[in-house]
């Protein structure tokens, strides 16, 4: 195969799996990113080669320039996988540009945007009959009054373009208790220069969470397919996963394939739902446009996401497949889910009756392979690196 993969992000374990899954078959793989720190991820030994480009929110053009000028460099037309949200962002502001060097499964300029967008998805899964939590905009009439009967406190203030959020914050959103929080962290936002809205929070302990995880061909058919459960996050309650299992739920097949299909969506993508634990009804909460953070454990249960990407790209589609069974398989990335672990204890929200056993369980993990342990050397390097710092500003 002579199409190069160009991976974009590889300063998280995300890039890095998406490497090490195109490099066992063999796929000349490329680690494309804008600085060398931190960026364990192309150490991996399946990492063919390294390139350095312009900063993609700085100097957004000149990155999709350097990325064009990439391209045509290339004998084949490369595949290009993002696995950042931000370089999504990136991406589509010049799609129809890009996708004539480069294969990319998502060909709708601003569909990418959209699905990031809290305040689009939202109104786009309703058109599609699909349950989205109650939200008040801030610059609705009757705002405080809605709030309060609608909304209620504890209620969440969620952004509408998360990745500049989560920039800017460190966070996925604000949980707030009261009128004068809210409105503390809704002007903060907007000192930021940040748009947000307001959330009701769904009942439910984390393991309310769960995932459609699904690839679409080029007609937008669901072709590969599996479901996942969230048991624990970081931040704890609201931030992303650190132990999720793979177990079949047939209802979120139901619902998430019809409603990518009914948006015409392609490519990977997954929706993350919550179960309501009063109701028992599915809240779609967002969609990740990029490669799962669960990656390898996909991986591992049989559904390589990248890979099925790449064949597809270069006109060499895999056989359809849905994983339907319950693996018992878990993605865990050790390093945040004991920093979960300790939260979730203090907190009272967990006992260690409960979280030992899931240590049994067989496990993906997110960075260490055994097979490629460069990488996992490399962050341990970074993190010890960071940790001497802070005892030397104490």
């Amino acid at each position: 195969m002579d199409n190069k993969a160009v991976i974009l992000g590889n300063n998280y374990y995300i890039g890095l799996s998406t490497i090490r899954c195109l490099g066992i078959h063999g796929i000349h793989t490329v680690a494309m990113d804008y600085s060398e720190e931190e960026r364990y991820g192309a150490t991996s030994k399946y990492c063919r080669e390294r390139i350095l480009v312009p900063h993609y929110k700085k100097d957004t053009d000149g990155f999709i320039d350097a990325l064009i000028e990439y391209a045509k460099m290339q004998d084949d037309k490369p595949v290009l996988i993002p696995c950042h949200d931000s370089y999504l962002e990136a991406i589509d502001t010049r799609m129809d540009e890009i996708k004539q060097y480069y294969y990319i499964p998502q060909t709708e300029q601003g569909l990418y945007t959209t699905a990031m967008n809290k305040e689009k998805l939202h109104a786009l899964a309703e058109q599609h009959g699909v349950h989205v939590p109650e939200t008040v905009r801030v610059h609705e009439e009757d705002f405080e009054e809605k709030v309060n009967t609608i909304i209620k406190f504890p209620c969440l203030v969620k952004p509408v373009d998360s990745p500049s959020f989560v920039a800017k914050f460190r966070r996925k959103l604000f949980k707030v208790h009261s009128m004068e929080e809210l409105q503390e962290k809704v002007d903060l936002a907007h000192e930021a220069g940040l748009e947000v809205i307001v959330q009701r929070i769904i009942p439910g302990f984390d393991d309310h969470m769960h995932t459609f995880d699904a690839y679409l061909n080029q007609d937008s058919k669901v072709t590969h397919w599996t479901t996942c459960q969230k048991l624990r996050q970081y931040p704890i309650n609201f931030g992303a996963s650190v132990y999720t299992v793979q177990r079949h739920f047939p209802e979120l097949y139901d619902i998430g394939a019809k409603f990518l299909e009914g948006i015409k969506w392609k490519g990977f993508a997954e929706i993350e739902f919550k179960k309501d634990a009063e109701t028992g009804k599915f809240y779609l909460i967002e969609i990740n446009a990029r490669i799962t953070n669960f990656n390898h454990m996909l991986y591992k249960i049989g559904m390589n996401v990248p890979y099925i990407t790449y064949m597809e790209m270069i006109g060499k589609p895999l056989a359809p497949k849905a994983i339907t069974k319950n693996t018992n398989t878990a993605f865990w990335y050790a390093y945040e889910d004991l920093l979960a672990i300790k939260g979730y204890i203090q907190t009272k929200q967990l006992k260690l009756s409960r979280i030992i056993p899931t240590f049994f369980r067989p496990k993906a993990y997110a960075i260490w392979d055994w097979k490629d342990p460069k990488p996992g050397f490399s962050f341990m390097s970074i993190y010890m690196k960071k940790i001497l710092k802070r005892l030397i500003r104490k």
